[in-house]
């Protein structure tokens, strides 16, 4: 089978996830797709595997176009996927879950089913207990069992998003044995991750997607170097960061560990003193999203000890954080930080309130005043999902409390031009010289070495670096996001 995808758009209103992709996918190679965060992988990959309807553009098997629009079309053309999360039924056993959508009504006992199985995986290198309920099988082995299942259906064209993530090294290797053996069947395998050295050790081949667009591909021998360019581009350009003497410590987080995201937190120390900028890099869901809230009284430690301005408040919630000078910034503007369907000026008075007593024509001159000062682009009665997402970005800044001890800033800039970026962290780094203490995340290296005094490098839910930005480079925090360290 040869797989083909000819200029694919997918928009989502104004946000272009796919922007004009073309792809040649040869059979019986292993082609690696990469890119950083919203560089568009997952929704071309979902659009293949017909999750997602594309907006426009054509996908091509063996010269013949095909327009499909759900996973069961795709699958009936030979093309299947294995997600994040296996698609499985814990409650049935693994013979049940590899018979599924190939027999009617309830499976009792089918021999050849279980021959069918049982050569399936022996052929993939899988070890399996077919009585064996799902529900107790590790992450690894119910991708084996999904992958076993997608086989038998006849899948020429297997998909995999980010398959390592939560499986140990042992079945890491199984998994790559059998993925190389399905492409000397002459199979097609497209592997998305974000893991460089997976890839450059597995793929015969890799494109690169930055901005929903190729950024460009490489063949072995591959160049590490060129590669990061590809995933990370040119830096923005930013004001400098003024020179601080950081002052007395203002954060102090001994061995705190917690929970969310794809890989959770383990225990960490980290110390953030007034005046200091540090930045948090790493795939999304690789831990920083977990320090942000622990830090600011958002979520509860599992472990662990954390201290604002030397008072003790593990296990204490938001409100006392916020009462020792912690703001916190979401990076989900409309979900966590404004709420659709007010206004400006009904969030002001939201802000301002004081019991039950609201002051509209305070809140209205509030509102008035601060668009002004942050130059947001809106009146004080427009609803704030009128509003574009960098002018939601200075409201949600306008929030802020004038003289912070310590600001909490998830991805300040995610999503906004270069003029906005630049005048975010005008604004920003006003507050260093104040005496605030800022820790933020970004997907932007060029960005965080800019802005930051530390950075702070994140996989799978550790701290892997800790460095002054004048000691490193793009490269080198693009290789430790990459598991390259």
């Amino acid at each position: 089978m040869l797989l083909e995808l000819h200029d694919i758009h997918k928009h989502f209103g104004r946000v272009k996830a796919n922007d004009g992709i073309s792809l040649t996918l040869r059979p019986g190679t292993i082609h690696g797709i990469l890119g950083e965060n919203g560089a568009g992988k997952s929704t071309l990959m979902k659009i293949l595997s017909g999750y997602q309807t594309k907006t426009s553009g054509s996908i091509r098997i063996d010269g013949a176009a095909h327009d499909y629009h759900t996973p069961a079309e795709a699958s009936r053309l030979g093309i299947g996927m294995l997600y994040q999360d296996p698609l499985d039924f814990p409650p049935l056993t693994v013979l049940e879950n590899f018979a599924l959508g190939r027999t009617r009504g309830v499976l009792r006992r089918d021999d050849r089913t279980r021959v069918r199985f049982e050569a399936c995986i022996r052929g993939l290198g899988f070890t399996l207990d077919p009585a064996a309920p799902v529900a107790k099988l590790t992450v690894g082995e119910r991708q084996q069992l999904e992958i076993a299942r997608l086989i038998d259906s006849g899948v020429q064209v297997l998909i995999l998003d980010e398959p390592t993530t939560g499986i140990s090294g042992v079945q890491k290797a199984v998994l790559f044995e059998a993925l190389r053996t399905l492409a000397g069947q002459g199979k097609i395998i497209i592997l998305v991750s974000h893991k460089l050295e997976e890839v450059l050790n597995l793929c015969h081949e890799v494109t690169v997607l930055r901005g929903g667009k190729v950024a460009g591909g490489m063949r072995p021998p591959y160049d590490d170097e060129t590669l990061l360019a590809m995933m990370f581009g040119a830096p923005p350009a930013l004001p400098l960061k003024p020179a601080i003497q950081p002052g007395e410590a203002v954060l102090v987080m001994q061995n705190v560990s917690g929970l969310g995201g794809r890989a959770g937190l383990a225990p960490c120390s980290l110390t953030v003193r007034r005046g200091e900028v540090v930045g948090l890099a790493g795939l999304e869901g690789s831990g920083q999203d977990v320090l942000l809230r622990l830090a600011s009284g958002i979520e509860t430690p599992a472990t662990g000890r954390i201290s604002v301005n030397g008072r003790e408040l593990s296990g204490r919630g938001h409100l006392c954080f916020r009462k020792q000078g912690v703001a916190f910034l979401p990076a989900a503007r409309l979900e966590q930080g404004l709420i659709p369907g007010l206004s400006i000026q009904e969030h002001y008075a939201l802000k301002e309130m004081s019991g039950f007593v609201v002051r509209w024509d305070q809140a209205y001159r509030g509102a008035r005043d601060k668009i002004k000062k942050f130059q947001v682009r809106g009146r004080a009665r427009s609803c704030v999902e009128s509003l574009s997402g960098g002018n939601q970005q200075r409201l949600l800044l306008s929030f802020l409390p004038n003289e912070p001890a310590l600001l909490l800033l998830e991805n300040p800039t995610r999503g906004l031009d270069m003029e906005s970026v630049r005048w975010v962290w005008e604004h920003l780094l006003a507050y260093c010289r104040q005496g605030t203490g800022i820790v933020f995340s970004s997907s932007e290296l060029d960005e965080i070495i800019m802005a930051a005094d530390r950075v702070l490098v994140f996989f799978e839910g550790r701290i892997i670096k800790d460095v002054r930005t004048d000691d490193t480079n793009a490269r080198e925090l693009g290789m430790a996001i990459a598991g390259r360290a």
